[in-house]
């Protein structure tokens, strides 16, 4: 097992990586708060792994409960998360309760953003079960629910108490669920480590094969880059923006063709190759760089062709992003492969890329 700290103060708090760990009760011991444990998660994982955590948490003395809600972003909703709230009622939750977060991106962000809130805030602990969420949403206490006119746009930052990464769990995923985990594994790379993507673009067969001791390194360096990240700008008020490279373009991509169309990894694979062009187009990295970056990600399975839509409805989409400020749009971009920026690009500059793209 490996184990990392994410490293801000008084709210510190451990990722665990590696194999049988829900079946471990001593790693939830330190990190429940009172006698009641409530797991929020959806039908499909509750069936593979639910009675499992159930076990280990009751092996350490909890109570514990259940609230299940629809899998899938276009339940990322107000209604969903009254669900949640509804749950922590009827089974008497209380401000030393502890929410468990079973699941992957969704679950996580709902069940956080549920912490976050009730009784203004109580403890919570990740189990991601995708990949995805393993690299990258449960790590940093980015929590919320999406809004018709945007993605993520209302939340709240509330840390974890610890993340729970069991790497086994990444062997009952879907092949499209994988790739669009492994879209943000690279953007990792692309933004951080040029390193690491060449281990990447080298290990690409057993990356896609879900080998384990693959999948283990690419976990604990992605969790490495991020938890970094995290410490040194927690509330994104610099660095941690380039966390979100390909995002802006992704996210509308998600807003457009109505959540849950196009995963979020797929959106964000496609969306880091639009972003590799714009970042050629002011004069940052060659053709062939992009190049590589865009066969990575074909490679990996995720598509690299966005929508063909207005450059004006890009342009709008783009505009309802939480990053965007004062009505203008900021853009992660890279300075070089494995170094990232932020930047405010002009419209007419955005629609040149796009229109390579197919876009009118």
């Amino acid at each position: 097992m490996n184990t990392l700290q994410v490293d801000l103060g008084n709210r510190s708090y451990p990722i665990y990586i590696g194999e049988n760990l829900i079946q471990n009760h001593e790693l939830f011991a330190p990190h429940v708060r009172g006698h009641l444990s409530i797991i929020v998660t959806n039908p499909t994982i509750a069936a593979l792994y639910a009675d499992q955590v159930e076990k280990s948490l009751k092996n350490i003395g909890q109570q514990v409960m259940r609230v299940i809600i629809p899998d899938g972003e276009a339940h990322k909703n107000w209604a969903t998360l009254q669900l949640i709230f509804n749950g922590l009622m009827e089974a008497g939750a209380d401000r030393k309760s502890t929410i468990i977060a079973l699941g992957g991106g969704v679950i996580g962000d709902m069940a956080g953003f549920a912490a976050a809130s009730f009784m203004r805030g109580i403890a919570f602990i990740q189990i991601p079960t995708t990949l995805l969420s393993q690299v990258d949403s449960s790590v940093g206490g980015k929590t919320g629910i999406n809004h018709p006119l945007g993605k993520n746009m209302i939340g709240a930052f509330h840390q974890p108490v610890a993340v729970i990464a069991d790497l086994l769990t990444l062997t009952t995923l879907p092949q499209k669920e994988l790739a669009a985990g492994l879209a943000e594994v690279v953007k990792h790379g692309a933004i951080a480590d040029d390193v690491f993507l060449s281990w990447i673009e080298s290990h690409i067969a057993d990356l896609n094969a879900c080998d384990l001791s693959a999948m283990e390194h690419a976990v604990l360096r992605s969790c490495e880059i991020k938890s970094a990240v995290v410490a040194a700008d927690e509330k994104e008020i610099g660095i941690r923006a380039h966390l979100n490279f390909g995002h802006t373009f992704g996210h509308a991509i998600e807003a457009g063709m109505g959540y849950g169309d196009w995963l979020h990894g797929e959106a964000v694979g496609c969306g880091m190759v639009i972003a590799s062009e714009l970042s050629k187009e002011l004069g940052y990295i060659t053709a062939q760089e992009v190049r590589r970056l865009t066969q990575i990600i074909a490679e990996l399975h995720l598509p690299i062709t966005p929508p063909v839509w207005s450059v004006q409805k890009y342009l709008d989409l783009m505009s309802h992003d939480k990053k965007a400020e004062q009505g203008s749009i900021k853009y992660v971009v890279l300075e070089k492969l494995g170094q990232a920026s932020v930047q405010k690009v002009p419209d007419k500059t955005i629609g040149a890329v796009l229109q390579r793209f197919g876009a009118t």
